[in-house]
């Protein structure tokens, strides 16, 4: 007796289709949530392994800056600045703003200068820093 009850109901359909047609399902809230959340983690998972693939194997991305090395820039206005590039041993002074890019001069590289000594705020702030807990500290 009880084979014939569970193939009448694994026969006649889903639990909610004995409701009666045109009765949407009844879910839960917790469920509902649980449902959404996997589904955005599902998403955000997709987002980071496209965002790792391009730039892990992405054309022209590197390392490196390649030929043209920006050696040090100073903002002149909201929209304006000035930048010293550096492409193999010349130096050009470039004015960058509204869209335009001009060159106001060009210099052969200074004896004993590289890119790699850039102007960056930082790298001053942190020297700073250290000369100033050095006089603490001594």
């Amino acid at each position: 007796m009880k084979r014939g009850f569970i193939a009448a109901t694994l026969l006649s359909g889903p639990a909610w289709a004995a409701v009666g047609p045109g009765v949407p399902p009844t879910l839960s809230t917790g469920s509902a949530f649980l449902q959404g959340f996997l589904g955005l983690l599902i998403v955000l998972a997709a987002l980071l392994l496209f965002f790792w693939f391009m730039r892990r194997f992405a054309p022209g991305q590197s390392g490196a800056q390649g030929v043209v090395k920006v050696v040090g820039g100073v903002m002149l206005s909201t929209r304006e600045k000035v930048v010293v590039v550096e492409i193999g041993d010349t130096w050009l002074l470039l004015g960058v703003g509204g869209g335009q890019v001009n060159t106001l001069h060009t210099l052969p590289r200074p004896e004993g200068a590289s890119a790699t000594q850039q102007s960056d705020p930082l790298t001053g702030f942190s020297e700073k820093l250290k000369e100033v807990l050095r006089r603490r500290e001594g």
